[in-house]
């Protein structure tokens, strides 16, 4: 399924929505912006004091999907998994049909029984039924602007209990809820694409948050059968895109130096320490290798690792020729539509082996463990 953004016009006259006013290797020495002034760690003890009780079930729990692009469909997947009746919120109503057979086809191919309550998908977000809703998931377009608009819509239909969610990789909960009135319920709740497929999700506490509800969202989303974790300060990028973009910095640098080709850089992760990933984050696998070498050679290593503030030059070329990747046809490769079909395929064959392989390990959706126990009881 394409993704499409859509525009802030868009959801304004769809929602009726408030107008709107409208080189990569630098010196060691080279300041880098604190995140000493971020917002403060938020302390979450399980016997934390509780300023209510967001306890919430997939099973009985109704969730809105605002916005019915890639990350939008995939995301529903996964509440449909764990059990939770959706609706998704598309204003394109002709994309309606192609996301309840991404949702049916996805539930199928994981093994999931089809919920009770088919997904129910709406152009407008007065359609959607607000007083059972108990959590909201917003995945439109990747604008500050356009999501403060949104969440202000939101925070006066969404009922009390209701968290409100956002889906962005990078922009701070914190700036999107700024100056609405109950900020305790709004948080990030960031996948990654194949949402459906990449089994981590983050929880991300806005300085206004409350850390109860960070709790009943991480448990709530384990029971969906994803793995989530806590993300306790507001920073840009969270926790996952801070690493993801650490790496791609040094990588992208490197092949401005000409120090390897876009090709081996992706096999030295891929079959090199990438490899290790499966078994192991970078913290463990040091606990393996052991911890005095890994700072042996990290003295050695840091003072010449790239720290620039600015995107690559490879990187900024290839933006502007207009070279994105896969959905412009071309991108670091080509792309015609017969090897793009052919990649995206090899792509999600192997996510699904990693989950293969990592299913011991993983949480099982409520709903297929609840499935599992009624057939055993039943034989």
């Amino acid at each position: 399924m394409a993704d499409q953004s859509i525009s802030i016009g868009e959801w304004t006259n769809q929602f009726s929505l408030p107008k709107l006013k409208k080189n990569c290797w630098e010196s060691p020495r080279a300041p880098r912006k604190p995140i000493a002034s971020a917002q403060p760690f938020h302390a979450l003890p399980d016997d934390a004091e509780l300023t209510r009780d967001w306890t919430m079930l997939p099973e009985s729990t109704h969730a809105v999907v605002v916005g019915g692009g890639t990350m939008g469909a995939d995301v529903a997947v996964v509440l449909a998994r764990g059990g939770c009746r959706v609706t998704v919120v598309e204003p394109h109503a002709d994309r309606h049909p192609a996301l309840r057979r991404h949702v049916a086809d996805e539930l199928a191919a994981a093994g999931v029984a089809q919920p009770p309550v088919p997904l129910h998908c709406v152009a407008r977000l007065d359609d959607a039924e607000w007083p059972a809703v108990g959590l909201v998931v917003e995945c439109i377009t990747e604008r500050l602007a356009d999501k403060q608009a949104l969440f202000a819509q939101l925070s006066r239909l969404a009922p009390p209990q209701a968290l409100l969610t956002s889906n962005s990789s990078g922009l701070p909960i914190s700036q999107i809820s700024a100056g609405l009135p109950g900020r305790a319920r709004c948080y990030g709740l960031h996948f990654f694409m194949p949402a459906h497929l990449v089994p981590l999700v983050e929880v991300v506490l806005g300085e206004a948050s409350d850390p109860a509800g960070a709790r009943a969202l991480h448990d709530f989303m384990r029971a969906c059968g994803s793995v989530p974790v806590l993300v306790r300060k507001d920073l840009p990028g969270f926790l996952a895109n801070r690493l993801q973009h650490a790496l791609a910095r040094e990588a992208f640098a490197l092949i401005d130096q000409g120090v390897a080709t876009a090709e081996d850089v992706d096999a030295a992760v891929r079959f090199g320490f990438g490899f290790r990933f499966l078994a192991a984050g970078p913290v463990l696998q040091r606990d393996h290798a052991g911890l005095d070498v890994h700072c042996a050679a990290a003295a050695a290593i840091y003072p010449s690792l790239c720290n620039s503030a600015t995107p690559a030059t490879v990187l900024q070329a290839h933006v502007a020729a207009g070279r994105l990747g896969m959905k412009s046809g071309a991108g670091f490769a080509e792309w015609p539509p017969a090897q793009k079909q052919v990649e995206r395929a090899r792509y999600a064959q192997l996510l699904r082996a990693g989950l293969d392989l990592l299913q011991s390990e993983l949480p099982a959706p409520r709903s297929a463990a609840d499935d599992n126990q009624k057939h055993e009881e039943s034989t």
